[in-house]
């Protein structure tokens, strides 16, 4: 059989983690983190990491990998992934990734160009832009500086907004053009399955874990962190809200109400990206479903 990648993917609080290393386990290889998050040795409680006793079952990549004052983006991903792919394929014919960062998973499956290094001057900029003038700032300059991210990029997303302006005005051009147009030629297959519940059973479930989280002691999490909170890896859903109850701006009550929300609305934004992959099989987070689709659907002999 040729080496193959199946890739578990889906909205945040649907199950993939479990899932992924139920199969792995069944499949006797490894894992792939595809989370932008979760690679960050400092975040634990907040990305919802998979806990010690997991990362002890399989071995997985792209785990607690670097440090949140790391630049890590797609490109990064993407070289990471497919150095830590032909390790897994040294001992075994089928590789797990799993997460829901859709433009690492496209970057991976797809290729996509290089960007060069921002200027650290443009990078200080932005940041302290947003600082200091909100999401609205970052909207207005996108919408003058980049219409096509404008359109069709992240809008909600702080972390996202600022690269794409970075990148148009370092170099002159949308950070969407160097998704690289032709898909570059992978040495395996790729199969891709998306996981879905019902939306209420899934706002349940978000609304369920940020509880936990609360309860875990991310509050003490984002605390110990607040001398690094200017961080381009903190300007992300779980954290920028506790910030602003450290500053004054809102109560502890209305920062965990935004974290529920903004964890929605994130969730909407990335089955909204995944959908329009038409390559992704959806199927309901059961490992007896997932598995049987994968007997059914990989290459096991040539």
């Amino acid at each position: 059989m040729k080496n193959t990648c199946i890739i578990i993917t889906g909205p945040t609080a649907v199950g993939k983690t479990s899932l992924a290393i139920a199969l792995a386990q069944e499949l006797s290889t490894q894992i792939i983190s595809a989370d932008s998050r979760q690679c960050f040795k400092e975040l634990n409680i907040g990305v919802a990491k998979p806990s010690i006793d997991q990362l002890d079952l399989v071995k997985h990549y792209f785990i607690n990998s670097h440090s949140i004052q790391d630049q890590i983006n797609a490109v990064t991903f993407e070289k990471y992934a497919l150095d830590a792919i032909n390790q897994i394929f040294k001992k075994s014919k089928v590789a797990v990734m799993v997460g829901g960062t859709g433009l690492y998973i496209k970057s991976f499956c797809e290729g996509m160009d290089d960007i060069s290094q921002i200027p650290l001057e443009i990078r200080t900029m932005v940041m302290e832009k947003y600082h200091a003038n909100g999401i609205e700032w970052l909207t207005e300059m996108l919408q003058k500086k980049d219409l096509d991210f404008a359109k069709n990029g992240e809008m909600q997303n702080p972390q996202r907004m600022m690269r794409a302006l970075e990148v148009t005005l370092s170099t002159g051009k949308s950070i969407l053009s160097f998704q690289s147009n032709k898909k570059a030629e992978r040495d395996f297959d790729v199969i891709k399955i998306g996981l879905e519940l019902p939306r209420e059973e899934l706002y349940t479930r978000i609304n369920n874990r940020v509880d936990e989280m609360i309860t875990s002691g991310h509050i003490e999490e984002v605390k110990n962190l607040q001398q690094y909170k200017s961080l381009n890896a903190l300007q992300t859903v779980g954290y920028r809200e506790l910030f602003d109850c450290f500053d004054g701006k809102i109560n502890e009550e209305r920062a965990i109400e935004l974290i529920k929300q903004n964890t929605r609305h994130y969730a909407k934004r990335q089955l909204t990206w995944f959908k329009k992959d038409l390559e992704t099989t959806w199927l309901n987070p059961q490992f007896d479903q997932v598995r049987s689709y994968v007997n059914q659907t990989i290459k096991w002999s040539n």
